[in-house]
């Protein structure tokens, strides 16, 4: 697909940018390795919408892991397994990433996907061909649509506004490479370390959950189109 190198520099754009994460954080941690001033470090400091964030977004990512195998098995098509493959990979890393800032918090991850995602899954483990591949489609707009709402609530929204001016073309609403000066998505300010480095990650994987939504839109129309032709 078109847009495969794009999202592979963007990728490592944000990975780099959460690995710095992790610098300021090993550089401000103690020596004996006890937490940073401003958090005891202890899971009952964590606030429940912490909690209930890291939650959705590490199920969401491991959502997007699962079917996206479900689909390098049931699709035939190029464009499927090429989109699918692209979502194993970005997805495992956001999530690695996930982890570690959770694993720093003292936050537990969910180890398999909720009830919902569960039916999803097999429901659209139960199609064939050219249906399963509409459907899958579907959900990853659907998906996607989601997950980037859900990391918009924790991004500052002016740094946010720029940068969708600078990336997203106002004709067809899709993600175009930057023009003029580069704008960087910032997290939203909290006192709270703990929410501050949440907020850090969902800025990060901010453009890539952005990228991978206009691409599940490009497949979902790609996918209808074949199926309808004579």
């Amino acid at each position: 697909m078109k847009r495969t190198y794009f999202l592979t520099l963007v990728l490592a754009a944000a990975l780099a940018g959460g690995c710095r994460g992790s610098d300021r954080d090993q550089a401000a941690a103690p020596p004996d390795g006890s937490a940073p001033v401003g958090t005891s470090g202890a899971a009952g400091d964590v606030k429940g919408a912490d909690r209930d964030f890291v939650r959705d977004a590490a199920i969401a990512n491991m959502a997007e892991v699962e079917i996206g195998r479900l689909a390098l098995q049931r699709s035939s098509d190029a464009n499927v397994k090429e989109f699918a493959q692209m979502m194993i990979d970005d997805h495992t890393a956001a999530s690695n990433a996930l982890q570690s800032v959770a694993s720093r918090n003292h936050i537990e991850m969910p180890t398999q996907v909720d009830d919902e995602h569960k039916e999803k899954a097999e429901q659209l483990g139960k199609k064939q061909m050219a249906e399963f591949d509409r459907d899958y489609a579907d959900a990853m707009v659907d998906g996607h649509q989601a997950f980037v709402d859900k990391l918009e609530s924790r991004v500052d929204k002016e740094t946010l506004a720029a940068w969708k001016a600078n990336h997203i073309d106002p004709a067809t609403g899709k993600q175009n490479e930057a023009k003029g000066e580069a704008v960087a998505i910032v997290p939203e300010k909290d006192d709270n370390p703990i929410t501050f480095s949440l907020n850090e990650w969902a800025a990060t994987t901010y453009p890539v959950a952005f990228a991978h939504l206009q691409a599940a839109k490009d497949l979902q129309k790609g996918v209808k189109r074949r199926s309808t032709a004579p």
